[in-house]
């Protein structure tokens, strides 16, 4: 078997670090290919600041912030993320991403193959559907609408998501996380609060997704009559991206190793179970290279991004916690990642990837 079937991980995601200079702008990321995003997540760093994603199906201007539960909003004029295009995406005149003199990050995901479903007429799931979708990346964008009652939802890909999240654009409610790694499917996690995993049998109708379709119960974060959603999904794809649970042990000197089969470009982790606190991002561009100390984000608050001496250090075949803060290395407390590569551990032509 393969060791990857993706060579190049920056055809797929890549990240990008900038400075705010309140112009309309393109924004161009650096990788060995073209990245024409269809996700981009804008987040400020020098300075206190929303989380704004954008994504080619709702459509450029249309924003959701990961650190509220707020509605979707849309931007006016020269504002917010005004296109999309073939090697990053176009940003305007609105500070939460473009302030001047501030420095800001942005992480960008390629579906890039549009599908409808009409479920009445194929007979897959039970919900109409739309997206964006890369079976070769694993990673599709979903728009449905809600019926308020139990139903399944096509998500374009031909493996069932490690993780899905799902945000209900016209209405104020939490984003909710569902995933393989939680305990089951009757558990889901906040994107935008500190919680624990939580039972809430009517976010997912208690079912596991599928090859073909992902399950909403009647909750109205994932399934009101008339409501408006978006869903993120992932599968792990080997030498690419994984989806997966640890669990840590405090120790700075010998912290947990998570193994993910590649140099981890992204990493974003949430404690699930003990105590509440926050997920954390990092990355290889803000930390491109391994140190005494580390700078994060959270995508459950809008603080600038901070420097901690509790680290995680990004090796050639997964990433290692080199402190013992609780927030992603507790004793005994149990974690949920999402990672996505710089470069495969070995490439499909056997060529192994190098430790920074």
């Amino acid at each position: 078997m393969a060791y990857t079937t993706i060579d190049d991980p920056s055809a797929y995601f890549n990240s990008l670090i900038y400075t705010g200079n309140v112009t309309v702008r393109a924004l161009t990321f650096d990788g060995n290919s073209d990245l024409a995003v269809d996700w981009i997540w804008l987040k400020s760093r020098s300075i206190s600041g929303n989380h704004h994603l954008y994504d080619s199906v709702r459509g450029t201007q249309k924003h959701l912030r990961s650190n509220l539960d707020s509605a979707e909003g849309t931007n006016g004029g020269t504002d917010g993320v005004t296109a999309f295009s073939s090697n990053g995406v176009t940003i305007g005149t609105n500070t939460a991403s473009n302030d001047d003199g501030e420095t800001f990050v942005g992480w960008g995901w390629k579906a890039g193959t549009s599908f409808t479903n009409d479920a009445s007429s194929t007979s897959i799931g039970s919900i109409d559907s739309a997206g964006s979708v890369s079976d070769v990346s694993g990673f599709s964008i979903v728009s449905f609408t809600g019926t308020g009652s139990n139903g399944t939802i096509k998500h374009g890909l031909s493996t069932a998501p490690d993780l899905f999240i799902i945000k209900r654009r016209d209405s104020a409610n939490d984003w909710r996380v569902g995933s393989s790694a939680l305990t089951n499917f009757v558990k889901h996690v906040n994107l935008n609060t500190t919680a624990v995993e939580s039972d809430l049998a009517a976010a997912f109708n208690s079912t596991g997704p599928t090859t073909s379709v992902f399950s909403v119960g009647t909750s109205v974060s994932t399934n009101a009559s008339g409501g408006t959603y978006i869903a993120y999904c992932f599968s792990s794809i080997k030498g690419y991206s994984k989806v997966g649970s640890y669990t840590g042990n405090n120790s700075v000197t010998d912290g947990t190793f998570v193994y993910t089969g590649f140099k981890p470009a992204f990493v974003m982790v949430k404690l699930i179970d003990s105590q509440t606190d926050n997920w954390i991002m990092q990355d290889n561009k803000i930390n491109s290279f391994n140190g005494a100390s580390s700078q994060r984000l959270r995508p459950n608050s809008s603080g600038a991004e901070f420097t901690s001496t509790n680290e995680i250090d990004f090796l050639s075949n997964g990433f290692k916690c080199r402190g013992d803060d609780g927030e992603f290395n507790g004793d005994g407390f149990s974690y949920i990642y999402m990672a996505f590569a710089e470069s495969p551990f070995v490439t499909s032509t056997e060529v192994p990837a190098t430790a920074r």
